[in-house]
């Protein structure tokens, strides 16, 4: 099972007096990543590249600002990659040190900053979700809104028509008994739809 990260957590390294400051955190799409990248380049002016990997599902991406293209940001998502993480983003800024490594060093580099920044990471198992929908009288209209706040759902679309209709998404190993729940709550009034994932 694929896990994200709790927090973000940092490491540095300097070799042949270059300095590699990792990081790596939770972030889950390409929009976030970018914003952090950005960030980072305000708060490292001095710096020489700020490499990147995220790995997010169709949002992946690698990025090497600079360095010789395959050297930085695919060994980083590599790294993320064989650690089975998904919505997690590795940030590596590089300090120049006049220094160059090469090819093999910079990929070792790349990745050992990521590698030792995750010893430190608290992984998180990310929960599958199972898309639902249902329609219910107006009248179970907020008994329904409380049992999926109650079970944690995260509510999508609501449509207002001849019934009220729900669109949500549930833990998938809770998604059973909730349904079975609900419908002997609203006692064969609540109408279910199947919904591909």
């Amino acid at each position: 099972m694929s896990s994200t990260l709790a927090t973000s957590v940092h490491s540095e390294l300097v070799i042949k007096k270059s300095r590699f400051i990792g990081c790596v955190q939770p972030v889950s799409d390409r929009a976030g990543a970018q914003a952090v990248v950005d960030a980072l380049w305000k708060e490292h002016p001095g710096a020489r590249h700020v490499c990147w990997a995220l790995m997010a599902g169709g949002q992946s991406a690698a990025v090497d600002d600079g360095e010789p293209g395959g050297t930085a940001g695919r060994p980083m998502l590599e790294v993320l990659r064989h650690q089975d993480l998904e919505g997690v983003l590795a940030t590596v800024v590089r300090y120049f040190g006049g220094v160059k490594l090469g090819a093999g060093g910079l990929v070792r580099a790349y990745t050992d900053a990521v590698a030792q920044a995750l010893v430190g990471a608290t992984k998180v198992p990310l929960q599958r979700m199972r898309p639902l929908r249902c329609t219910v009288p107006y009248a179970l209209e907020g008994l329904v809104r409380r049992e999926l706040s109650a079970a944690g759902a995260a509510l999508g679309e609501v449509r207002h028509g001849a019934q009220v209709e729900f669109d949500f998404s549930l833990a998938d190993q809770a998604a059973t008994a909730f349904v079975a729940r609900l419908s002997d709550t609203g006692q064969g009034r609540i109408g279910w739809f199947l919904v591909e994932a």
